[in-house]
Parts: structure tokens; sequence; C-alpha cells
């Protein structure tokens, strides 16, 4: 991978939070999270204070602002909640039984890996809506760690590629399929697994471009 993207990669420089090493301290700031995306997610971001996150999570709003300097962090430590088990989603496809399978059950799998996260975090939806607008740096650094995570699974499958070739097949996935994917979030149920399919053969056909050996 380039320099460049490793640098984007990197939470810590991006970080506004800090997260507590006392288990104490951190129930805090679970609670803290938890209340915080509720109220993001019933009354919206801008509607909601870092005063009434703290009342409603009954600490002192000294505390709150230990771990958290404005409501911005707070959002941050949701957005890298989700990005981390997504994350954590993708890597569970490195291993030798689902790497060898064939291109269109691989694709298949992926796809609704993803569309099963989703549907397992509802909340999600409200808190990326919110980071595209006031931290899309934060976006930026949480995609540039699933390209190169996708980037090392497509390589275990061939090897025969260059470097780029693997950056650029998980930049277009990530950034193009990964949107589709994420707009048919707001179509109809029947259209939206209508686009589920559609986003399958998209992905199928453009993997298929590349590794079009045995495993195709």
């Amino acid at each position: 991978m380039p320099k460049k993207i490793l640098e984007k990669s990197s939470k810590e420089a991006l970080r506004r939070w800090r997260k507590p090493k006392q288990a104490r301290s951190l129930a805090r700031v679970n609670r803290i999270l938890d209340v915080a995306e509720t109220m993001f997610i019933e009354q919206g971001y801008s509607a909601a204070t870092t005063k009434a996150i703290a009342a409603q999570a009954e600490v002192p709003i000294g505390t709150l602002y230990q771990f958290f300097p404005d409501k911005a962090a707070i959002l941050q430590a949701l957005a890298e909640q989700y990005y981390d088990l997504l994350q954590a989603q993708f890597k569970t496809f490195d291993s030798d039984e689902i790497v060898q399978l064939p291109l269109k059950n691989y694709v298949e799998q992926i796809v609704e890996m993803v569309d099963q996260f989703f549907a397992e975090h509802p909340g999600q939806y409200a808190i990326f809506m919110e980071v595209q607008v006031t931290l899309p740096e934060v976006e930026e650094a949480a995609d540039a760690e699933l390209i190169q995570t996708l980037a090392e699974l497509l390589r275990r499958r061939d090897d025969s590629l260059q470097a780029e070739d693997y950056e650029a097949i998980a930049f277009v996935t990530v950034k193009a399929i990964g949107n589709l994917h994420w707009l048919s979030l707001g179509q109809p149920p029947q259209f939206r697994q209508r686009l589920l399919e559609e986003i399958k053969r998209l992905t199928f056909h453009y993997f298929q471009s590349y590794f079009p050996g045995k495993l195709s």
C-alpha cells in the first residue's frame, strides 16, 4: 500500500476522544456512548447536546469532557465502534475455506455479510450519515483500512497480480460498490433485495475480469 493510504488509516492521528483504561471509567464512557447514540438516532445529531447526553447518562458534564472534548468526538467514537465491527467481519474472510470458494459464492458471501451487518446494526445508518458531513476524514480513514483488508484478501485468492492492482480493485469495490450498497438501504424492501442481487452481479463480473481462473 502507498504510504499516503497507510497514513490515512491511522486512527490515532485523527482521534478526538480518549479511551479510558480503568473499568469504572470505561463503563461511564460506554454509558455516554449508548445514550448519545440513542439521542442522535431519535432526536438527530444537531438537536442533541453534550449537557443533555451527560444528564441522561447520569455522569457529571466534567466527566464527559474528560473523554470527549465536544459532541463531534462522541460521534467519532460511535463511528469507530461500527467501523471496527465491520472491519472484523471482513477479516473473517481470511480463512482457507472461504478463500477457496468459487468466485460467485465468494462475492455472494461478501455482499450478504455487509447486508447482514447493516440489518443487525440499524442505528449505524444515522451515525454514518452524520459522519459523512461532520467528520469526512474519519470516514476516509476507515475506508482506507477496509481497502487494505480487501486488497489482502483478494491477493490470497490469486497472487498473480501486481500490488497496485489489488489496491485499485479494492478501492473501486469499497468506494463504488460500497456506495451502491449504502444507497440500497433507503429503498423499499422488495426493490432493495433486487438491488442486492444487482450488486452481486456487478461485483462478480468486475472481479471475474481480474480473476478468470479455475476458482471463478
